[in-house]
């Protein structure tokens, strides 16, 4: 994984295209490492995950990760239980879910720039992301019923507040592709662009809309919505009676009430 800054925009970029962006030990070492970068940078406001080559990712390295789809193997000659092997198979997956989750962690909006494959673990990614944009060539895909596994790494879990149960429960039995049309009609993508360099570009304009906001509240929205879930409407309310209790003495409201009273754009410091 690669990390680029311009103005107040931070691209993460999935760098292996000669893998198809296969995820192999490498990404999912390198992607909670990248996010803790970008979430801790002040400079950085908004964060857009894209991939270099002609696809986002095909998922899973099956080759590279073949021990953990055998579930937590040994080494050789190396004589475990299967209760040990169903430890480690375990420890593994959750070490990949964190990675996964990192994403949904960071508290700056993250927008998901697609072209190409978008494959398994590439779902499970982009899931992770607050909006989702595509190129006209993506293709989508929940495979792991194609290979004999469950998946999760978080489609199943995310995904039904994003697109609805029926939705999941037909992608995810099937393990059939979907086009990026189907996935804007469903709700998986907020829109589509002719190709990858659109698509890019869209997520940049989008990106940069958003970081001319107020940090602070663009931050404090995304916290408050991840908040939401598991409450009721009078507890999420609550909840955001208290958090906008204690950022309404911001530098940013004033400087919002003073450049609108001065007829002109206002200058936020997330202060």
């Amino acid at each position: 994984m690669t990390i680029e800054r311009h103005d107040a925009v931070a691209t993460v970029w999935l760098d292996r295209p000669e893998a198809r962006n296969a995820m192999g030990q490498d990404l999912w070492n390198d992607l909670p490492r990248a996010m803790r970068v970008v979430s801790e940078d002040p400079a950085v406001r908004v964060v857009v995950i894209a991939a270099k080559g002609p696809h986002f990712s095909v998922g899973l390295d099956l080759k590279e990760m073949g021990a953990l789809l055998s579930g937590g193997g040994a080494a050789a000659g190396e004589r475990t239980s299967g209760a040990v092997r169903a430890r480690n198979a375990r420890d593994d997956i959750l070490r990949l879910q964190a990675a996964i989750t990192s994403v949904a962690q960071c508290p700056k909006p993250v927008i998901a720039a697609v072209h190409g494959y978008c494959i398994g673990g590439g779902v499970d990614l982009i899931a992770a992301c607050d909006i989702r944009l595509a190129s006209a060539d993506a293709l989508f895909s929940v495979r792991e019923t194609k290979v004999a596994i469950v998946a999760d790494l978080g489609s199943l879990q995310r995904l039904p507040s994003i697109i609805g149960a029926g939705h999941v429960a037909e992608l995810a039995f099937t393990g059939k592709d979907i086009s990026a049309e189907r996935a804007k009609a469903i709700g998986l993508v907020n829109d589509v662009a002719v190709d990858a360099e659109g698509v890019l570009k869209a997520a940049n304009e989008l990106a940069l809309e958003i970081a001319g906001n107020s940090p602070l509240a663009v931050q404090g929205t995304k916290a408050v919505l991840a908040a939401n879930e598991g409450r009721t409407v009078a507890e999420g309310l609550d909840y955001v009676a208290t958090w906008n209790a204690g950022m309404l003495g911001s530098h940013d409201l004033v400087e919002a009430m003073t450049a609108f009273m001065e007829r002109r754009a206002p200058n936020f410091t997330g202060s």
